[in-house]
Formats: structure tokens, sequence, C-alpha cells
């Protein structure tokens, strides 16, 4: 058995969407050759809020490994944890090289900052690594004019050939996160694969007692919900969901008991979800908690719903790995997607694609809404759904677990 070192510096109980990374596909290594060693930082050093139920997720196969991270301070001037634990996780990782057989090394991102540890560690021990993109370090910010955004893209510019260049594997969620990587920074390419994040369908089977649901004070509403970060590049497709219902209101073609839930979407510097809804008159069916919410009581809410909805991107490397609950979830998905993601060929698989929206570039607003108008008038009718999850198995995070291993062993024999 082969041992991957493992470094992310949030875990379980954390709820963050990074964590779903390692922890989906660290619960299936061992079954392809490789025992996983993760190093992490304690949970009292997090600032998000615990969520105790995400240890009924974890397999007990990952061996993990705790250091410390400075504080955050009062004012906050650092609050990445990845800056703040830096020097404890190299630390604690050289001292695992040096004490463990240690074969290969894999850092998720981000925190981007990580990544610069497979570089020195790497130079220290001749140990190979590996960077897996969850979300592109050089990226576009159009959206975001702030200085913030600024400066960590000229740092982004600066870091990511650094932490790159010695490499031997280059994975992400799909092969356009990493691609331009690849292209700016190695001549010849080092190993890659692209795995999405996937599922572990045990997670779908925990079902939660008790649960308090978001539209409980609403009794006798239909709850239509999007569960998941609130994304810079979904703007265009709920400005246009939104001007879609009103024009629906106004003809008398929208059922007045639809309610529209928007749960944990996080603290977006942009344009609220209830700014929009307002513009067009419907602060009175829109609800937005922008909270996070416990993983298992996202997948509880998700099978629950009435309607689910999916905000992708303009972006066609968007993967939208949120696609996976929404189908698990087994209620009617309207879909809101650029037509390269992947996302859109993983719906129409399952033949869930008949409330599905394709964006193609250059689409306008206009265009968009005619697309969207008869679609939202049908899936308000009662649905004969014919969801196939079968082909989901193809997407399973087990699958992703043989991809990396199998590109891990291309490294370590080459």
């Amino acid at each position: 058995m082969k041992t991957v070192l493992i470094i992310y510096p949030h875990w379980v109980p954390a709820n963050l969407a990074g964590v779903q990374r390692p922890r989906l596909i660290g619960n299936y290594l061992q079954q392809f050759g490789w025992q996983p060693l993760l190093l992490t930082v304690d949970a009292a050093y997090y600032e998000e809020a615990p969520d105790l139920l995400m240890e009924k997720t974890v397999s007990d196969t990952i061996e993990v490994v705790y250091t410390k991270a400075y504080k955050v301070t009062k004012p906050r001037l650092i609050g990445d944890i990845g800056l703040r634990a830096f020097p404890f996780l190299k630390k604690e990782a050289l001292r695992l090289c040096k004490e463990r057989n240690i074969d290969f090394i894999w850092i998720p991102i981000p925190s981007f900052y990580t990544a610069l540890l497979g570089r020195i560690i790497h130079d220290k021990t001749g140990i190979p690594y590996g960077i897996d993109y969850i979300d592109p370090w050089v990226r576009d910010i159009t959206n975001q004019s702030d200085l913030r955004a600024k400066l960590s893209q000229a740092v982004a510019r600066t870091l990511e050939p650094y932490a790159v260049k010695k490499a031997a594997l280059i994975t992400g969620v799909s092969t356009p996160y990493y691609q331009p990587v690849i292209d700016r920074n190695f001549k010849t390419p080092p190993v890659h694969a692209g795995m999405p994040y996937g599922f572990d369908p045990k997670d779908h089977d925990i079902e939660l007692e008790g649960l308090k649901l978001p539209w409980d004070d609403q009794p006798n509403c239909k709850p239509w919900l999007y569960a998941g970060a609130f994304l810079p590049n979904s703007h265009l497709f709920v400005a246009s969901f939104f001007e879609t219902v009103a024009a629906l209101k106004a003809e008398g073609k929208w059922d007045e008991s639809i309610r529209l839930y928007f749960v944990g979407t996080g603290p977006y510097p942009a344009k609220r979800i209830t700014a929009y809804a307002k513009d067009h008159g419907l602060e009175d069916i829109v609800v937005e908690h922008r909270e996070r919410f416990p993983f298992l009581h996202i997948l509880n809410f998700l099978s629950k719903a009435d309607r689910v909805m999916l905000f992708g991107s303009t972006e066609k490397h968007y993967t939208a790995s949120k696609t996976f609950q929404c189908l698990l979830s087994k209620r009617p998905l309207m879909a809101m997607l650029h037509a390269e993601s992947s996302a859109i060929q993983v719906i129409n698989e399952c033949n869930a694609g008949s409330f599905l929206i394709p964006y193609h570039e250059g689409n306008t607003k206009t265009y968009i809404i005619e697309q969207l108008k008869p679609i939202l008038i049908s899936i308000q009718k009662e649905v004969t759904w014919s969801l196939n999850i079968k082909p989901l198995d193809a997407y399973t995070s087990k699958q992703s677990a043989k991809v990396l291993a199998e590109a891990m062993d291309a490294v370590v024999s080459s």
C-alpha cells in the first residue's frame, strides 16, 4: 500500500465546499492501493462554525494528523487559513516525510498558498507532488473590480509559476480548470487528470429526523430551492430568471403558492439576490439565507423541495459540482448553464434536461428570457419525471479516486 500525503488546511467538521474534495476522494483511495494520510489544521483555529454531522460522512480509512495555526487577529488582517497555518503545515509535513514512507504529496487548492508547500517539500525531500485545482488560481475577475481582488490576482500570477514548476501531476475538477495552468507554465506537460468532485452515494442515504426546513413557516407553499454559493458569473442567469418570473406573474401564468429559496449563498461581494428580486417586485416570494447550512441539511432540503434550481456560470469551464446533489434529490430540476459545461452532459445522460437552458457566448438577456419563459410555464405543471440516475455511477467519488490513484501510479512508476 503506497501512501499519499494530502495537505488541506480545512477538514471535518468544517462545512466548506473545499473540504469535500479530500473527503470524497480520500474515502475510496485505499481501494486503489493508496493509503490517505491527511495533514490539516485543528478545528480550534477555524473561523467557520463547525458542522458536527460531517463526521458521519468520513471513512475511517483516512488517517488524519493535525497541526496548529496563528489565530485571527483583531482587527482581522489575515483570514486565509492557508497563510495562518503555513509554517506549521510546512514543519509537520517535513516531519511526516522524514518519519514515514511518503510516496506522493497531493495538495488541493484553494487555499492557494498551500500549493507552495509542494514545491518547498519536494526541493527538500525529492518526493513528487501534485496540485489539484478545485478553483482556478489565476482567473477572470471581470465582475470583481475591488482592489483586494486585483491584488489577489497579482499575487497569483507571481506565485503560481513557482508552485507548479516542479509539479509531477496537475489535477482538477475538470480539464478546463487546469489546462490554462499547463499552457502557461509547461513546455512539456506533466501527468494530468480531470476528475469531478463526484458524490458519495452513502451521503444521500442519511436522512435527518426532526430537521427544520427553510419553508416550515410557509406550510402551504411550493418551495423551489437553490442551494450553494452564488457565483460571480451567475448574475446574467439570475437577472433573466427574475425578469421572466415577473413577466409570468403579470400575465397570470405564475402559481402564487411558489416560493423561491436561495440558501447557503455566502458572503458574495456583488449585487444581492434579494436586490434582483426587488427590481422586479418579487420580494414577497424570494427568501435568501446567505449563511452556510450543514452539508447533510442541504441534501435533505433538496430532497424535500418541490423543484430544484441550478444557476451555473457563463464561463464554460464551470463544472457545477452541485449538479450531482440536485439530480440525486430526484426532484424536477430547472438549470441554467454554459452549453459547454460538463454538467450539461451529466444532466442529459440522466434524462433530466427537460428544463435545461444552455447558454452560448453572446446570448443576450432578452434571448435567454425567450427560452426560459416556456420552460418556467411547463415546470410549474405536474411533471412526468423520467429521471435515470444509473449514468451517475461514472461520476461517483470512487471513480474520481480511481482516476487520481492511476495518475499517481503513473508518476511514481516513471
